[in-house]
């Protein structure tokens, strides 16, 4: 089989390129993943989070969205107005910060940015509030 390797990638250069470029690509974000200074959790991991180790949860969600529905105890930090520096968040550095938004994207940003402001125990919702709610978790509506 590996002897008609050579004349498959002469008759698909195209194929062949794109399955090495698909297996760089994943080996790098997998690296990116393993190398990031945040810890990603599942709904249910967040839940242990907040109910054993009383986990500070950030929603940097929009205003509108995070009135639609955020998770209880919630804190809502406009993505804009996200300082790590701030005098409030600084008093939290060394508890268990998790960071969630609507679809995870935004989050993980601000999970990073914390990190690299010396917070000791960063978590990141993977998937957001979407998993959340797929994990038919409640979700409080609101300002607070």
């Amino acid at each position: 089989m590996l002897e008609r390797l050579p004349e498959f990638i002469g008759n698909h250069p195209i194929l062949s390129l794109a399955f090495v470029g698909l297996t760089v690509a994943i080996i790098a974000m997998e690296i990116a993943r393993l190398t990031r200074p945040f810890k990603a959790v599942t709904p249910a991991q967040l839940t242990q989070l907040i109910n054993r180790e009383n986990a500070l949860v950030i929603d940097v969600s929009a205003i509108a969205d995070f009135e639609k529905g955020h998770i209880l105890g919630a804190r809502h930090v406009a993505m804009s107005q996200f300082d790590p520096e701030n005098k409030v968040l600084a008093k939290v550095k060394d508890l268990p910060v998790a960071v969630v938004c609507r679809n995870g994207l935004t989050s993980s940003d601000a999970a990073k940015r914390l990190a690299k402001a010396g917070f000791t125990k960063v978590y990141w919702l993977d998937g957001g509030l979407a998993a959340w709610q797929q994990a038919e978790l409640p979700l409080a509506k609101g300002r607070g």
